[in-house]
């Protein structure tokens, strides 16, 4: 490869285009709200359209609302080198999640129509749909059906919390595309995101060179009881679905405390009913997560947890329902790709080590079918999925500096 050591990315005009964004649903915290599919999903993107026309690119939008922009190669018919990330946030997300990903690669795109290089490969910059799974689950569903993970019809079913399907959404906000969904060919796949972690900031590290994808495991409980009134029941009688949920949640705890230092485990969610103050709870429902870069360990979690919650529901009297509603085998990223982004990051001179990814992304889908590789940047006390998540310009800079080169690598320059 010719000397690029010098060949960088304008830093400062990625940030100026993060911080743009992250206007559209801006929060009171400085966080974003940009739901997928919303009106300023629709927002964001449409923004994400112009920059990419404007820097010569073709866009192209598939029937689950993927959006891809082309800048051509000089053998325009080979297949392309593809990098990028999503726009859709958390409810109470931050300005970097995925963005970062997305814009960093735009960057690229921009920097190389300046710099006048041609590759021989055409690159694409994707913005993938629903990745968050916080409005419709499950979370990179898109790209999951890009993948062959789930089907279309499956995933134009997905309902949110008002009922309105995925599909229909699509179709209201204008990003329902005619394009095929997959079934082409990708040379290779890179995706820059932040860590959501906070060992590079520990360690002073400037790139993450992802080597692996955490595997994971959702699961939905229903804990059932008997509600009755607070005040006149006998302490033995009850049947509290409550209390049978606080020792689920310490059970959960409890696995993943078992399996340092990659495991984690966690009950996001916990609804009693009827939710009334001088009523024993009746009813429960909760969810949790395992996830750990080992299968084995994920499946020796599972099972642990079908035994606890069997036992718990037992000694209080309580039925039970246990449903495993999302699972994807850890990842382990292509050789090749990791290789690039690690002789990228020493090309462009920054320290860089080894890390697991904790945290699930489009690019776990993606590796399924494309050779594939991802670029983590420090967050500022590994904060994410929260409004005061943030990171620093040089960082950003450094990111996107790094998959410029082990794109450049992949798509090989003609002049």
């Amino acid at each position: 490869m010719a000397d690029l050591s010098n060949v960088r990315v304008d830093g400062a005009r990625l940030w100026d285009s993060l911080m743009e964004m992250a206007r559209i649903g801006a929060t009171p915290k400085g966080g974003c709200k940009r739901l997928t599919l919303t009106d300023l999903d629709r927002e964001g993107r449409a923004l994400f359209r112009r920059w990419c026309e404007d820097a010569r690119c073709t866009v192209e939008v598939d029937a689950m609302g993927n959006m891809f922009a082309r800048r051509p190669g000089d053998a325009d018919w080979l297949a392309p080198v593809m990098m990028g990330s999503h726009l859709d946030t958390q409810p109470t997300g931050g300005k970097f999640d995925g963005a970062l990903g997305v814009l960093g690669a735009l960057e690229l795109v921009r920097s190389l129509n300046d710099l006048k290089i041609k590759t021989r490969r055409p690159i694409e910059v994707v913005n993938w749909t629903n990745e968050e799974g916080s409005r419709f689950a499950p979370a990179m569903i898109s790209s999951g059906v890009y993948a062959g993970v789930f089907d279309k019809e499956f995933a134009y079913s997905r309902r949110d919390s008002e009922g309105k399907s995925l599909g229909a959404e699509l179709e209201r906000i204008g990003f329902k595309g005619e394009a095929p969904v997959g079934g082409r060919p990708v040379h290779a796949n890179f995706e820059l995101h932040i860590e959501q972690g906070p060992i590079l900031e520990d360690e002073a590290i400037d790139v993450g060179v992802v080597t692996h994808g955490q595997g994971q495991r959702w699961y939905e409980i229903r804990l059932t009881g008997f509600e009755s009134h607070a005040g006149s029941t006998p302490m033995p009688r009850r049947r509290d679905a409550l209390l049978g949920a606080a020792r689920v949640v310490e059970l959960v705890n409890a696995i993943g405390l078992s399996n340092p230092p990659l495991g984690v485990s966690t009950v996001g969610m916990l609804n009693p009913y009827p939710n009334s103050r001088n009523i024993i709870p009746g009813e429960v429902f909760m969810t949790c997560e395992f996830r750990h870069p080992v299968d084995e360990t994920l499946a020796a979690m599972d099972a642990a947890l079908r035994e606890g919650v069997e036992a718990t529901a037992a000694k209080i009297g309580l039925a039970f329902d246990l449903e495993q509603v999302f699972y994807y085998p850890p990842v382990a990223f292509d050789l090749g790709c990791v290789d690039a982004v690690r002789r990228a990051a020493k090309r462009c001179g920054y320290s860089h080590r080894n890390i697991v990814s904790g945290a699930g992304h489009d690019a776990c889908y993606i590796a399924r079918v494309a050779p594939t590789a991802m670029i983590f940047t420090p967050c500022v006390g590994g904060v994410s999925h929260n409004e005061t998540e943030n990171i620093k310009p040089e960082w950003s800079t450094a990111g996107a500096n790094v998959l410029m080169h082990a794109v450049l690598e992949k798509a090989e320059i003609v002049s």
